[in-house]
């Protein structure tokens, strides 16, 4: 195999492992948001709960006053 050889063998490799990362799914879906933290989950699995049960959250979670 001679240089031009290697060197179109290599840049091909390259080419077919770019088309490889690229999920044909994600392309133009909404970027994700990255890392969600423990306590973030938690408050939307609580939604979630909330939402199958019909009752809501909020009222909950809103400190009551006692005067």
């Amino acid at each position: 195999m001679n240089k031009k050889q290697k060197i179109i063998k290599k840049i091909a490799k390259r080419a077919k492992a770019r088309l490889n990362k690229v999920d044909p799914a994600t392309i133009g879906a909404p970027v994700k948001s990255g890392y969600i933290s423990k306590a973030e989950r938690a408050k939307m699995a609580a939604l979630a709960a909330a939402e199958t049960e019909g009752t809501s959250v909020e009222q909950a979670d809103t400190p009551t006053h006692i005067a």
